[in-house]
């Protein structure tokens, strides 16, 4: 028997002929204190012609050495992905340097004032005008605050403000900022929150925001105060753990998607949409698609661009002062086969929606005056927008009388302001009367008897189709939901039955002065343990 003491760092179990044990049912120890080892093995030094003979007979042998073993292939696999680490490393550390600097608050706040302040140009310049109006508007030889001029306007692309280059862009970094923020930061947060663990010592307990003792306390009557409470409890012999609010913790996340949400259809409304407007008369048509313009670069018809429209009649309600209170149009449409698939009457605030296609009420306007001259007609008369002072309509027409062909024609005049009465004037331009229009009564007027037969009234409507109208609604109602959870607070709670002593520790993300509030009046709720019931309970947490 002889004992070897050695230093073993570097010592692996291989097969060698050196050194063997004398029996063939060997044994390997799992050493684990000291890197400098005392043991003892019972061996046979043999002969190199004696190993090559017994080398059969032989199970296993053990090498101790001083020196590097060789390494072996995974080692050698490794030590490859160390030296390329250098290499890879950069190309995977670069997307996350350019995630913390799309996250960077400063340039998020940098980026919503901007936007802001796009969007408070495009509100003050005209949209969509020609170029002729920006020319007139902001000259050169008169710029706004001694620079702008219609160059800035049609180079940055201000007449088409929230469809601009400049204006999408803006929208693209902002979204980005908010994805980086949220996979950076929000995300992992949530992740930590929702890992939890038993505290197991009191002073982990005590370095919380809040802590208390309970003396003479049990931890499972605190465990039933929380559960009371709304928290989700969990106790594991003298350990408590609680927590509540934790959807609180998910409330960022949910307004970042809401803002992405608002940002991408407020994007697809700009590019995506087609709009336009008409003016029709009582009892003409018109088709959809001859109306509607694409606003951007996404625009695509739909098949409702075929429907015809019919305007059937249009109409108009009045105040007890004249005044013009509600204006409708009886709208009919048809498809290409002339079949009627929709029939409406729509008003201010009442619009049409069919296929995609939202139609609504914005104007109306004075088309003809049919009237009847002497028993003749009826004849329709067109009627002229007049400019007056103000901002109220006043519409004119002209009626000749005796030689048309003559270079100095005279005729009676008719002006309105309304539908529902027409005031007329002879030949000298002097007052002569007011008839309503379906009313049958006849006036003469420089012996000619004039009846007002109908007022016949044009329906202003704006059709557009808005593919981003759903996904902003969507957005909008997710940041009102996100917005209110959000100020959930997610409180903690810990415990640790000391003995008969209860030490309670808790902290929250949100309305802190109020926690320790809250905490006080749970823990007064604990019930306190009798002389009797605190033995039995140290007896069986002893057990």
């Amino acid at each position: 028997m002889e004992t070897l003491n050695s230093s073993l760092h570097r010592t692996h179990f291989l097969s060698a002929p050196l050194l063997h044990y004398s029996t063939f049912n060997p044994q390997v120890y799992t050493l684990f204190k000291k890197p400098s080892l005392s043991f003892s093995i019972s061996c046979k030094l043999k002969t190199s012609q004696d190993v090559k003979k017994k080398n059969e007979n032989v199970s296993k042998k053990i090498v101790l050495s001083d020196t590097q073993p060789p390494p072996l292939k995974n080692e050698e696999a490794l030590g490859k992905v160390e030296r390329t680490r250098g290499v890879f490393g950069l190309v995977k550390r670069l997307p996350r340097r350019v995630l913390a600097v799309f996250s960077n608050l400063p340039l998020a706040i940098g980026e919503m004032f901007a936007i802001a302040g796009l969007m408070a140009i495009g509100t003050v310049i005209e949209q969509g005008e020609t170029p002729e109006f920006y020319f007139n508007k902001y000259p050169e030889d008169n710029p706004v605050l001694g620079f702008f001029t219609w160059r800035w306007v049609l180079t940055l692309g201000f007449d088409h403000m929230f469809s601009s280059p400049i204006f999408l862009g803006l929208l693209v970094l902002m979204g980005l900022s908010l994805m980086s923020c949220t996979y950076t930061t929000q995300i992992p947060l949530v992740k930590v929150a929702r890992r939890w663990k038993f505290l197991q010592s009191a002073e982990a307990i005590r370095k919380q925001e809040f802590s208390d003792s309970l003396p003479r306390a049990s931890i499972q009557d605190l465990g039933v105060i929380l559960m009371g409470a709304g928290y989700e409890v969990f106790l594991k012999g003298p350990f408590l753990y609680a927590f509540k609010g934790l959807v609180g913790r998910f409330a960022p996340i949910g307004v970042h998607i809401a803002m992405l949400l608002i940002m991408a259809g407020g994007t697809l409304s700009a590019t995506g949409s087609f709009r336009g407007s008409v003016t029709v008369p009582q009892g003409l048509n018109f088709v959809m698609g001859d109306v509607l313009g694409p606003m951007g670069f996404l625009s695509t018809p739909i098949d409702s661009f075929n429907t015809e429209v019919h305007v059937n009649k249009f109409y108009m309600d009045y105040y007890d002062s004249g005044e013009v209170k509600q204006f409708h149009t009886d709208l009919s449409l048809f498809d290409l086969g002339g079949k009627e698939v929709m029939r409406k009457t729509i008003s201010v605030n009442d619009p049409l929606r069919y296929g995609g296609i939202t139609m609504y009420q914005t104007d109306w306007s004075f088309s003809a005056l049919q009237i009847l001259k002497d028993d003749e007609g009826p004849f329709n008369l067109a009627m002229a927008p007049l400019k007056v002072n103000g901002d109220k309509k006043l519409y004119g027409t002209f009626l000749p009388v005796g030689d048309v062909n003559s270079s100095n024609v005279k005729g009676i005049s008719m002006l309105a302001r309304d539908l529902q009465s027409i005031v007329i004037y002879d030949q000298e331009g002097n007052f002569v009367g007011i008839r309503r229009p379906n009313s049958k009564l006849p006036i003469e007027v420089d012996g000619s008897k004039i009846v007002i037969v109908d007022a016949i009234g044009s329906t202003g409507l704006d059709l557009k189709t808005d593919p981003g109208v759903p996904i902003v609604y969507a957005g909008f109602g997710a940041l009102m939901l996100t917005t209110c959870i959000s100020y959930l607070s997610h409180s903690q709670i810990w415990a640790l039955q000391d003995g008969t002593t209860v030490v309670v520790g808790g902290k929250t993300n949100r309305a802190k002065g109020d926690f320790p509030d809250e905490m006080n009046r749970l823990l007064d709720r604990v019930p306190e343990i009798v002389e009797s019931s605190v033995s039995k309970q140290s007896d069986g947490i002893s057990g």
